[in-house]
């Protein structure tokens, strides 16, 4: 129950933002009674983190671990974030804007928390064995075009999608 209840703040995220995520509209949206649902998350807050939490999860077991070669965390960041082939945004959930969208609406707390994940990211992408300012500029490069495709800030599409994305790549050298 408590995926299908996040499945479902996830997809009203996704359609309406922040303010369409009400625990009755939650409840009725993953077909559970508002008790079952509060028996799982308490508040709209512990439903934005509980679905942070599953985000950041997903997303760093595509992520290498510690002691890879150099540059495959760096690599990682982007294959996992950006597609090789233009896509909607929307297209099966963008899970990052997801997460994005959630971090900055669930208030302080929940920023703060997604900021230190943040935080440990950095350090990972630094000590990735590249030179560190290159492993960060593509961090911040991927980051940017998150935030694009997530509001729609014209975001690079077809074969400049695909251009933009082979020069962050390249920068990037093939692990050993």
């Amino acid at each position: 129950m408590r995926d299908r209840i996040l499945d479902a703040v996830e997809r009203m995220l996704i359609a309406g933002g922040a303010d369409a995520v009400r625990l009755d509209a939650v409840a009725a949206e993953a077909g559970v009674s508002k008790g079952g649902l509060l028996h799982h998350f308490g508040s709209k807050r512990a439903l934005v983190e509980g679905v942070l939490d599953r985000l950041v999860e997903r997303f760093e077991a595509e992520l290498p671990p510690p002691g890879s070669p150099p540059g495959a965390f760096t690599r990682a960041w982007l294959e996992a974030t950006i597609p090789a082939a233009d896509v909607p945004a929307d297209d099966g959930f963008d899970r990052v804007s997801v997460a994005l969208l959630a971090g900055v609406s669930g208030g302080p707390e929940v920023l703060d928390a997604l900021r230190r994940r943040y935080e440990l990211w950095q350090r990972r992408i630094a000590g990735d064995g590249l030179d560190p300012a290159t492993a960060t500029l593509v961090r911040l490069a991927v980051d940017g075009w998150w935030l694009a495709r997530l509001l729609d800030l014209a975001p690079p599409h077809d074969d400049l999608h695909r251009e933009v994305r082979a020069r962050l790549s390249a920068l990037i050298p093939e692990g050993e």
